[in-house]
């Protein structure tokens, strides 16, 4: 199998594995215990804070969640105030926000260019004095356009409302402008263990809680796993260790990737203004379900897996002005530190052919 998703989900990075094995197999105590062996799993947790904050601006503290759509609700619901957002956004805070509205809160929803970027002059005229959050994903999952976070955090302060940042495809990767509030991370999106996330929030800010309960993570309540603890710190530390080497690696897939396609498949969304661990692409008349089930040895997607089964062809492709036709024709790639030049351009050969083989036979 060459896997080739992951925007869905990372390989576990050894050494994630290795820091959570004795967690499961040894050491059972509750970290909100204070009997010794309760403190010495608070203290793996404690350790695993301090890597994942590593990689995130100052003044704020890490909270961990479940993952990161807790994350994002939990910013979301937990302020006040009209929402503003972007077309292009995930389902944890487009579906979010839709619920806010329909709870009668403000939203108003950014549109983005055919570059899927959003134009800092329809932001300026959506963020308004009264906004109470704009959430923005600073990488897109579906696309891996970056959005200019630092430009409209500046907007947001300007107007009176907290920055909320989707990092979970960024982080590690794409610097994180010190002007954000809130800031949402994803453990199994960077070689760490499913099932924990986090969310960062900058000192002074207070949200209502999403969870009632302990309040053992100080606004969050839920008794903390210290064995997923340990494997997001560590993947987080092997972020930071290797952000270099990973990023010269994935710079020479990308380049192989664009060369291997060629200029008659479309490269969606902009190309500079982009993290090149993430390449969605559309071939006009590509009959992508075929495509899918003539290769079912290389993992590659048609759209966000949160959205696969839904029969719907991708909200964040239509937003970029794409036809139906021209949306439901294109596939995603995502590659990064464990995929070999090899594994890549044997898919992107044999993607090929079987597409080239739609059209002898069409």
């Amino acid at each position: 199998m060459i896997y080739l998703d992951y925007q869905a989900t990372t390989p576990l990075a050894p050494e994630a594995f290795d820091a959570m094995l004795p967690w499961l197999r040894d050491q059972h105590a509750n970290p909100h215990s204070a009997h010794a062996p309760g403190r010495a799993a608070k203290a793996a947790v404690e350790v695993a804070r301090d890597q994942v904050a590593a990689l995130l601006p100052p003044g704020g503290r890490v909270v961990f969640t479940s993952g990161a759509t807790e994350a994002l609700n939990w910013a979301i619901k937990g302020t006040t105030g009209a929402l503003v957002t972007i077309a292009t956004e995930h389902a944890a805070v487009l579906d979010t926000v839709e619920a806010a509205a329909q709870a009668g809160r403000e939203v108003t929803i950014a549109t983005v260019g055919a570059n899927g970027l959003v134009d800092l002059a329809t932001a300026r005229a959506a963020i308004r004095p009264g906004a109470g959050l704009v959430a923005a994903m600073l990488v897109n999952n579906e696309i891996g356009v970056i959005q200019p976070i630092a430009e409209l955090a500046v907007l947001a302060h300007a107007a009176g409302a907290l920055m909320l940042c989707d990092a979970v495809q960024g982080y590690g990767r794409v610097a994180i402008p010190d002007g954000c509030d809130l800031i949402a991370l994803s453990a199994h999106k960077i070689f760490g263990p499913k099932g924990i996330g986090a969310l960062w929030i900058r000192h002074g800010v207070d949200l209502v809680p999403l969870l009632h309960g302990g309040n053992q993570e100080g606004g969050r309540s839920g008794t903390l796993s210290p064995a997923l603890c340990a494997g997001f710190g560590k993947a987080a530390a092997l972020m930071a260790e290797r952000q270099e080497a990973d990023a010269r690696h994935i710079e020479r897939l990308w380049s192989r990737a664009v060369e291997g396609f060629g200029s008659c498949w479309t490269i969606n969304g902009s190309i500079e203004q982009r993290y090149h661990g993430n390449l969605n692409i559309r071939l006009d008349g590509l009959d992508v379900a075929r495509l899918m089930s003539d290769l079912r040895d290389i993992a590659f997607s048609a759209g966000s897996a949160c959205a696969s089964g839904s029969g719907r062809s991708s909200h964040v492709l239509r937003a970029l002005g794409l036809t139906e036709a021209q949306a439901r024709s294109s596939i995603r790639l995502g590659f990064g530190r464990y995929t070999t030049e090899e594994e890549l351009l044997t898919a992107i050969d044999r993607i090929k052919a079987a597409a080239d083989a739609q059209q002898v036979f069409a």
